[in-house]
């Protein structure tokens, strides 16, 4: 039986999926897993009722499984994980945080009017670090075997590549070579391809924080 999940539809295209991250990765869980599913676009500004009977929090992604919804993708996805143990994407203890604070530097970044307010350089950190991470123990953060790690930072690298491309004309610098292979090789992932937003939605998506 296929698993219900209901995902952000695409600012202006209520049938189209939209940028979030977090429900990306979802997906990419589930396809990674080869694990059938159904998807329900969901209209942020105007979440239907039937929904907010069953997720009254309004959040996105939502994952119906065993009759329950669960509305966080932290536990959505270790929930698949201890339902679906095969293939294992269970990262090992000393990986489990590798780039876990890239997300929050490129938002802080991104949205920053304050061009010395040390933002760009806490993300250049974030980034180096992940650099060296991967020197020695790519091409995934837990070597040959792609594992949840991967699956949560592709689609927030896609839109920290996407989005202060656009907004800011910044780029990852050339000499994290170890960064940008990593992040071709996933996005060049079979699940990525499949599950990807466009580059319109996601730089639609970050206009109300950036202008904001």
């Amino acid at each position: 039986m296929a698993i219900e999940l209901c995902a952000k539809a695409a600012v202006g295209s209520p049938d189209t999926l939209g940028d979030c991250p977090f429900t990306h990765r979802v997906l990419l869980t589930l396809e990674e897993k080869k694990i059938p599913y159904n998807t329900h676009l969901i209209n942020i500004s105007e979440k239907p009722q039937w929904f907010l009977e069953v997720n009254p929090e309004g959040k996105v992604p939502a994952l119906k499984i065993d009759d329950k919804w669960i509305g966080d993708s932290d536990v959505i996805v270790g929930i698949i994980e201890e339902k679906y143990p095969s293939p294992s994407l269970s990262p090992p203890g000393d990986v489990s945080s590798v780039g876990s604070k890239i997300f929050p530097s490129f938002v802080k970044f991104l949205t920053s009017k304050d061009p010395a307010d040390g933002s760009e350089q806490a993300l250049l950190d974030e980034l180096k670090a992940l650099d060296e991470h991967l020197k020695t123990k790519g091409p995934f953060v837990n070597g040959e075997k792609i594992c949840a790690v991967d699956l949560s930072l592709a689609p927030k690298l896609y839109h920290l590549d996407v989005a202060l491309g656009h907004y800011k004309g910044w780029a990852i610098p050339e000499s994290f070579s170890h960064v940008h292979n990593y992040m071709k090789l996933l996005f060049s992932l079979e699940s990525f391809q499949k599950t990807k937003p466009t580059k319109e939605h996601v730089v639609a998506g970050w206009a109300s924080k950036v202008n904001g």
